[in-house]
C-alpha cells in the first residue's frame, strides 16, 4: 500500500472546519463519475409471431379472457378459484420466496448505507497512577492523573469512483431479481395447483365411465350365466364375461389411486394435511378457454424467469464497476470531536473540547494480479449470465409454441375422438345383438366392449390433456404478469445523486 495521510501535528495548526469542508468538496466534485461500463440489455432473438398464430389461432372473445393477475379465473371454475385463493396465506414454498426477497431488500438498505458517514460516540474515564522515579517525575510532580473523555469520531469513504454507486445498483438488481424470482415461484405453484385440479377432475370423469362400465358388465355377466344355465352360452364365455368384468373393476381402482394422489398434492399446495384435506368428486366437463398468446415481442416482459435472469445481468454489470473501482486510490475522511478533562467539573466546559480532522489516500502498489483476476471473474460472470438469459428467452418461446401446438392439435384429436366413440358404440350395440341372436361368439362382444371402453377412456383423457395444456400455455406466457412492476419496488430511501450524474 502507498499512502498519503495528514499528521495531528500538521492538521493542528489549520482550522478544522475550513479543512474539512474543502477536503469534503474537493472528493465530492471527484465523484462525477462511476467506473465500469453502463448497463443495456442485451439482445436476443425474438420471432416477429408465433407460428401457431398467423392462420391456426383465433384472437379472445369476449375481451374478459385477457390473462390478468388472477389468471385462474379465466376457468370460471368456483371451487378452483377458491383452492387458489389459499395459495396465498398457506403455501410454504411462497412464504420461503418472499422471506428471500426481503432478505434483498435489506442487503440494498445495507449497501446504501455506505453513502452517509459512520458516527460514533462514548464515554470513557480512566485513573492511573504513575511511577515516581520515571523520567522527568520530579519536574512534574503528578503521580496520579484521571482522564475523562467524551469523544464523536467519524468515518467517511467518499464514494470517488462509484464503487459504492455500483454496489448499491448491483444489490438493487438483486432484489428485483429475488421479486421476479418470487413472481415466478407464484406462477409456478399456481400453474401446478390447476394442473393437479383439472388432473383430478379428469380421473373423476374416468372413475364413473369406469363405474357404469362395471353396472353394464355385471348385467352382461348375468345375461351370459343365464344363457348358459339355458345351455345356450358355453363356461368359456361365463368366464370370459367374469374376466371382462373385475378388469373393470380393476381399472376404477387404480384410477381411485391416482385421483388420491393429486388429491394429497392439492392439499400441500394449499397449505393443508393431506390427511384432512378432501376434494368433492366432480366431472370434467368444461371446454379449456381460448388464451390470447399477444405478441412475441411482449414474452420478454411478461415472463418472470426472463426478468429475473435480465436484472442479473444488471447487477453482474454493476459488480464490472466494482472490480475496476479496486484500481483506484480509497480516501477516507476521519474527523474527531468531543470533551477531554481531568476533572468532571470543567470537563464539559469550553476549554475541554477538543477537534481532529484527518484525510488519508491508499492505492494498492502490488497485489500479484489479484484485481485483474477479480476483474476477469467479473467479466465472466456477466457473459455467463448474458448466455443464461438468452437461452431461457429461447427456452421461452420454445415452451409458447409447444403448448399452442398442443392445444391446436387436441382440439383436433378430440373431434376425431368423438367420432371414434360414438362407432366404437355403435359396433357394442351391434355384436351384443348378434349375441343375443345366437349369430356370433362372446368374443366378439368382449372385443367391442375393449375397444369402447379404451375409446371413451381416451376421449376423457383428451379433456384433461386439453385443460391442463391451457394450464401450462398460461404459464409459459407469464400468466399476466408484466415486468414494469419491477420498477415500483421501493427500497425505503433516496439512493443520493453525487454531483456530475
Amino acid at each position: 500500500m502507498i499512502g498519503l495521510r495528514h499528521s495531528r501535528a500538521t492538521v493542528g495548526k489549520l482550522r478544522p472546519g475550513i479543512m474539512g469542508g474543502a477536503l469534503f468538496t474537493g472528493l465530492l466534485l471527484l465523484g462525477g463519475c462511476a467506473v465500469g461500463p453502463r448497463y443495456s440489455r442485451p439482445p436476443a432473438p425474438v420471432p416477429t409471431d408465433y407460428k401457431e398464430t398467423p392462420q391456426n389461432w383465433k384472437p379472445a372473445q369476449p375481451a374478459d379472457q385477457t390473462l390478468r393477475g388472477k389468471w385462474w379465473e379465466i376457468y370460471r371454475n368456483p371451487e378452483l378459484n377458491a383452492l387458489e385463493e389459499k395459495i396465498n396465506i398457506s403455501n410454504q414454498s411462497l412464504k420461503a420466496a418472499q422471506a428471500q426477497f426481503a432478505q434483498a431488500r435489506a442487503t440494498v438498505r445495507y449497501n446504501r448505507a455506505d453513502y452517509y458517514p459512520t458516527v460514533t460516540a462514548g464515554v470513557s474515564a480512566a485513573r492511573e497512577r504513575l511511577s515516581g522515579n520515571r523520567p522527568l517525575a520530579q519536574v512534574t510532580g503528578v503521580t496520579t492523573t484521571n482522564d475523562l473523555v467524551i469523544p464523536v469520531d467519524m468515518s467517511y469513504e467518499p464514494d470517488v469512483w462509484g464503487r459504492v454507486r455500483r454496489t448499491v445498483e448491483a444489490a438493487r438488481a438483486n432484489a428485483q431479481a429475488s421479486l421476479a424470482d418470487l413472481e415466478s415461484v407464484s406462477l409456478s405453484v399456481r400453474a401446478e395447483l390447476a394442473v393437479d385440479y383439472f388432473a383430478a377432475r379428469e380421473l373423476d370423469s374416468e372413475a364413473q365411465l369406469l363405474d357404469s362400465t362395471v353396472a353394464s358388465y355385471v348385467k352382461q355377466l348375468e345375461l351370459t350365466e343365464n344363457r348358459y344355465t339355458g345351455g345356450v352360452a358355453s363356461q368359456v364365455d361365463v368366464a370370459q364375461a367374469q374376466t371382462q368384468l373385475e378388469t373393470a373393476r380393476a381399472q376404477a381402482i387404480d384410477v381411485r389411486e391416482q385421483r388420491a394422489q393429486f388429491e394429497h398434492a392439492i392439499a400441500v399446495l394449499i397449505g393443508e394435511p393431506a390427511s384432512t384435506f378432501n376434494l368433492p368428486v366432480a366431472l370434467l366437463t368444461a371446454a379449456p378457454p381460448v388464451i390470447p398468446p399477444g405478441l412475441p415481442s411482449e414474452l420478454l416482459e411478461r415472463r418472470p424467469d426472463i426478468a429475473a435472469n435480465e436484472r442479473l445481468m444488471a447487477a453482474a454489470n454493476a459488480q464490472i464497476g466494482v472490480a475496476k473501482a479496486a484500481y483506484f486510490p480509497l480516501f477516507n475522511l476521519s474527523p474527531s470531536a468531543g470533551f477531554e478533562s481531568t476533572t468532571i467539573t470543567n470537563w464539559l466546559s469550553s476549554p475541554s473540547a477538543f477537534a481532529f480532522v484527518g484525510a488519508s489516500a491508499v492505492v494498492t502498489a502490488f497485489d500479484a494480479g489479484r484485481r485483474r483476476a477479480a476483474s476477469d471473474q467479473a467479466r465472466a460472470a456477466y457473459d455467463q449470465t448474458v448466455a443464461n438469459y438468452r437461452q431461457d428467452v429461447l427456452t421461452a418461446y420454445q415452451e409458447v409454441e409447444d403448448n399452442l401446438a398442443a392445444l391446436r392439435l387436441l382440439e383436433d384429436e378430440s373431434n376425431t375422438q368423438t367420432r371414434a366413440v360414438a362407432a366404437a358404440q355403435h359396433s357394442l350395440a351391434l355384436s351384443n345383438n348378434r349375441y343375443r341372436g345366437g349369430v356370433t361368439t362372446y368374443l366378439e362382444v368382449i372385443t367391442a366392449q375393449t375397444t369402447a371402453l379404451s375409446n371413451e377412456r381416451t376421449a376423457v383423457q383428451i379433456s384433461g390433456r386439453r385443460m391442463v395444456d391451457s394450464v401450462l400455455l398460461i404459464k409459459a406466457l407469464g400468466g399476466g404478469w408484466n415486468a414494469a412492476s419491477l420498477s415500483t419496488v421501493k427500497m425505503e430511501s433516496h439512493t443520493p445523486v453525487p454531483p456530475g450524474q
